[in-house]
């Protein structure tokens, strides 16, 4: 956090280095903010927030490996953010409703000016949480397909495409994402995933479990009127009834 009553910290994070020169060069207008560190991608982004706890960060929307909302989605506790891209209408109409500022490219001194003192007052305030819990609610709330998972373990940062999970269990405010590689948790809900996945490949068998249909090796009676799901890796997972009932019409069985 800050240093003092009276310096704010700051990290650059973007893949364009001409796009950190312009934030450093409008910065120099601003004695009270001490640029610690740009990073050049989420990866190392993530490690870099973990490391320093800034006041502020400057964050691209589209960058690769990790784009900024995969990277927000791994912090915990998040600074404040101001928010930078040359696209994504989307992105562009859930910032304006949304208390954390944004950046289109290009840019001038003006707006930026704006989008500091916007920054300034949320720190200032300490409302900067609610502000990205409002922004995160709302990219929830969107009808987007995802077709990749971003994680984080100690080892380290993990991309994973939908088509190498397994399944997905709840686990209290978790979900555990079962892969080849292993097991990754992930602080979300199965109501995210099962609005966001894929329709046609992921299903929801129960109120704990959804899985990757291509997965399914048999399905076998378990009890009186009901049944389990057998999966190629040996996994066994109940089925609900009303998972059953939809099951067999997504299958046509």
């Amino acid at each position: 956090m800050s240093r003092n009553n009276d310096t704010i910290t700051a990290i650059i994070i973007d893949d364009e280095q001409p796009a950190r020169e312009v934030i450093r060069r409008f910065l120099k207008d601003y004695p009270g903010i001490t640029i610690l560190a740009d990073c050049e991608d989420g990866f190392e982004g993530v490690r870099c927030i973990l490391r320093n706890k800034p006041d502020l960060v400057f964050l691209d929307v589209q960058m690769p490996r990790v784009n900024g909302f995969e990277m927000l989605e791994l912090l915990e506790e998040k600074p404040v953010i101001i928010f930078s891209t040359a696209y994504h209408e989307y992105a562009i109409r859930a910032f304006e409703v949304s208390a954390a500022d944004f950046l289109l490219k290009p840019y001038s001194k003006e707006r930026f000016a704006q989008a500091i003192e916007k920054a300034l007052e949320l720190i200032r305030s300490g409302k900067k949480q609610s502000s990205l819990d409002k922004l995160s609610g709302i990219l929830r709330d969107s009808p987007e397909e995802i077709h990749r998972i971003v994680v984080k373990k100690r080892s380290g940062i993990f991309i994973i495409p939908v088509e190498e999970i397994y399944y997905l269990s709840a686990q209290d405010d978790y979900v555990e994402i079962i892969t080849q590689e292993g097991s990754f948790l992930k602080k979300q809900t199965m109501n995210y995933y099962e609005k966001h996945l894929p329709a046609g490949q992921f299903f929801r068998i129960h109120r704990s479990h959804m899985i990757n249909i291509t997965q399914i090796h048999r399905i076998e009676p378990y009890a009186k009127n009901s049944f389990k799901l057998i999966l190629h890796d040996g996994t066994s997972l109940p089925v609900s009834r009303s998972g059953m009932k939809e099951l067999k019409k997504s299958l046509h069985l």
